[in-house]
């Protein structure tokens, strides 16, 4: 079976350069296995408060998100059997309050803040070795993917890239969401759903394309936000509980040429186009790209 998830993790240390980290307690898919803290998204809940809530349970701390540091996928084998892909949101967090302990029962027993010299001799999950720029003593628990669909539940945690995406003479690239889907009619950030296995930036990429015929480069993390509207219709006007999360990368296209929606791309994106910043002004945008528009300044 595979499965999908996206996770908060953050990234605390100290003046020193120790780092806070939890080990897998017996109830976790890697028991003594250490780990940046932090955890699963809940349904509706935005990636930043997942972080502080999974710190607070995890380590007692209370922290505040101070940036976002990177955003990775990876498809784990777990001892169970199921593969399963990870979307993993890292933030940079700092301590405002609380006292370190450990967490009780649940998937960590351990928390601690550890120094750069013993961070190396852990037995660390790959991506918090990643993260951390230290080579892991753990096995590598990654593993070739598998032609089988991905288990759904009722209740879909859609994770999507989506690109701010612009051309060396300014101009901004948007793609006009199909009418019966929901935003039908406005002008969109050209992207769109990751597929099992695909990083955020390589789905970014593959959407771009798709949807603008564009072959782009990432420029840079812009921000990562999300959208939770249980009572929104989907094309055949049932209700979809959907909670959709999504990054936004600064995307550069520095040979551009007419914007056209391929076949690849299906039904939901019905038009592609080039605009000036001031033609941008008089569109009707998605609230995505009103807000990354509105970030990129």
């Amino acid at each position: 079976m595979k499965i999908r998830r996206v996770a908060a993790y953050g990234v605390c240390r100290t003046a020193d350069g120790s780092v806070l980290l939890t080990r897998g307690s017996e109830l976790s898919a890697f028991p003594g296995a250490w780990s940046l803290p932090g955890g699963g998204v809940e349904h509706g809940e935005h990636p930043a408060d997942a972080v502080v809530r999974e710190l607070a349970e995890e380590t007692g701390l209370v922290v505040t998100v101070t940036g976002v540091r990177a955003v990775v996928a990876d498809v784990v084998a777990l001892p169970d059997g199921p593969l399963e892909h990870t979307d993993r949101i890292l933030y940079d967090v700092t301590v405002t309050g609380g006292e370190l302990r450990p967490e009780v029962g649940g998937t960590s027993d351990l928390a601690e803040w550890v120094t750069p010299a013993a961070t190396a001799g852990l037995p660390l999950l790959q991506f918090t070795a990643r993260a951390l720029g230290v080579r892991s003593t753990a096995p590598d628990e990654e593993t070739p993917l598998s032609d089988e669909p991905v288990h759904r539940s009722d209740r879909v945690q859609r994770f999507g890239a989506y690109g701010l995406v612009t051309d060396p003479a300014g101009r901004i690239l948007l793609a006009r969401i199909t009418r019966g889907y929901p935003g039908g009619g406005r002008w969109h950030l050209p992207g769109g759903g990751t597929d099992f296995g695909e990083t955020p930036e390589r789905g970014l990429l593959r959407e771009l394309f798709e949807e603008t015929s564009q072959r782009g480069r990432i420029a840079g993390l812009l921000t990562v936000g999300h959208r939770y509207d249980p009572a929104t219709l989907g094309p055949e006007g049932v209700p979809m509980d959907w909670h959709v999360i999504r990054v936004v990368y600064r995307t550069e296209v520095d040979e551009p040429v007419i914007a056209a929606v391929t076949e690849v791309a299906g039904g939901s994106t019905d038009r592609a186009s080039w605009f000036t910043p001031g033609e941008v002004a008089e569109l009707p945008l998605t609230e995505l790209a009103q807000e990354a528009l509105a970030q990129a300044g």
